[in-house]
C-alpha cells in the first residue's frame, strides 16, 4: 500500500471533495481517499499507478500538486457510516435556500439574491449526483452530471440576460434589507452544512476545522451580497446588486463547466 499526498489550492467547500470523489472513483488502485478541506490536502490510498491519479486530479483544473508519495503500513480505514443522512441534510439545506433565495430575489428584486440562489442550487446538485448515483453505474453518474451541467449553464445565462436588461433600463432599486437579512440567514446555511461535512471526517476538532472553511467561495458570495445591499442603501443605486449577480453567475458557470468535464 502506498501514500500519496496532495495540494489541492482551489479545494476549499465540500463541493470540490464531491467531484474529486466522482472524478477517481473509476480507479481501481485507490483504497481509500482523505480529504484535508481546511488545508486543502488529499491523501490517496493506492496500489500503484500514482501518474494516471494525479493526471485525473490535474484534469478538474483545481490546483492540484503531488507532494510525496510513499509506503504505508495502514491497511484498514474507518468508513463514515452516516455518510448517506449527511448527504441528504447538506442536499436538504442547499435546495431549502436556493427556492428561498430564488422566491426572496424575485420579490425583492434583488439579483445578488436570485444569483446567490443558484449557487446553492449548484452545490445541491452536486451533493444529488452523490446521493442519487450512490450503487449506481459511472455511466449513470455521468448522465446525471451532464443533465446538470447544462441545466445551471442555461439558468446563468438567463440570469445574465436579465442583468443586461435591468443595467440598460429603469428598475427599481431592490430591497436592500431583504438581501441583507436572507443572506444572513445563507451565511449560517453554510456553515451548518461545512460543520457537519467536516464533523463526519474527524471527532474531536470538527467544529475547529469547519470554522476555517469560512474562506469559501460560498461564504464569500454570501458576504458579497450583504455588502452589495448595503451600498445599494447608501448610494442609492442597483449597481451593486447587479454587479454581485454577475460576478456569482461566473462562479455558477464554473462549477457547471466542472461537472460537464465528469461527464466526458
Amino acid at each position: 500500500m502506498e501514500k500519496a499526498i496532495f495540494e489541492i489550492k482551489k479545494m476549499d467547500c465540500p463541493s470540490e471533495e464531491n467531484l474529486i470523489r466522482m472524478k477517481l472513483e473509476n480507479l481501481s488502485s485507490i483504497k481509500h481517499l482523505d480529504f484535508d478541506i481546511p488545508n486543502r490536502k488529499l491523501t490517496v490510498y493506492h496500489l500503484g499507478q500514482i501518474d494516471e491519479i494525479e493526471q485525473s486530479l490535474i484534469e478538474l483544473n483545481l490546483g492540484c500538486k503531488k507532494l510525496l508519495n510513499q509506503q504505508s503500513n495502514q491497511t484498514e480505514f474507518s468508513e463514515d457510516i452516516n455518510q448517506r443522512k449527511l448527504l441528504c441534510t447538506v442536499l436538504l439545506i442547499n435546495f431549502s435556500f436556493f427556492l428561498i433565495e430564488l422566491s426572496t430575489g424575485i420579490i425583492s428584486k434583488s439579483m445578488g439574491l436570485i444569483a446567490d440562489s443558484l449557487d446553492m442550487l449548484a452545490d445541491a446538485f452536486v451533493y444529488g449526483l452523490s446521493l442519487i448515483a450512490v450503487g449506481g453505474s459511472i455511466i449513470k453518474k455521468k448522465k446525471i452530471a451532464k443533465l446538470a451541467g447544462y441545466f445551471q449553464i442555461a439558468l446563468a445565462f438567463m440570469g445574465f440576460v436579465e442583468v443586461v436588461r435591468r443595467f440598460l433600463g429603469a428598475e427599481k432599486l431592490p430591497d436592500f434589507s431583504t438581501m441583507i437579512v436572507i443572506s444572513i440567514f445563507a451565511l449560517i446555511a453554510n456553515g451548518i452544512c461545512l460543520y457537519l461535512l467536516q464533523k463526519s471526517k474527524s471527532k474531536d476538532e470538527a467544529h475547529m476545522k469547519a470554522s476555517m472553511i469560512f474562506t469559501s467561495n460560498d461564504v464569500i458570495i454570501n458576504l458579497g451580497v450583504i455588502t452589495a445591499g448595503v451600498m445599494v442603501n447608501l448610494l442609492n443605486s442597483n449597481k451593486p446588486d447587479l454587479i454581485i449577480g454577475s460576478v456569482v453567475f461566473v462562479f455558477v458557470i464554473q462549477g457547471a463547466f466542472r461537472i460537464l468535464k465528469l461527464s466526458n
